[in-house]
């Protein structure tokens, strides 16, 4: 199997600092892989600064318990669609 040398030579500096075999990490994806039969690619989502703002105001808000900055609890998709279409 060929593996582009400096990303296992990072992967192997990580496996290292948790205190496992490079081996064993390729194992246990390939294991995944053969199981599910599909991978996953992605990255972490990082909101982008307008976005988290937003949501530390949001954070304030529920712990200073500031109800009126939220809509109620809906159990009825009909009044969750009366109450969204108030707003516009």
């Amino acid at each position: 199997m060929k593996v582009d040398k400096d990303v296992r030579d990072r992967a192997r500096k990580v496996a290292k600092k948790i205190g496992v075999p490079l081996s064993m990490v390729v194992n246990r994806q390939l294991k995944q892989f053969a199981k599910d039969q599909r991978i996953e690619f992605g990255e972490s989502l990082v909101p982008n600064a307008k976005t988290r703002k937003i949501l530390d105001q949001a954070l304030r808000d529920i712990r200073e318990g500031r109800k009126d900055k939220f809509s109620p609890a809906f159990t009825d998709m009909r009044k969750m669609d009366r109450y969204l279409d108030s707003l516009k």
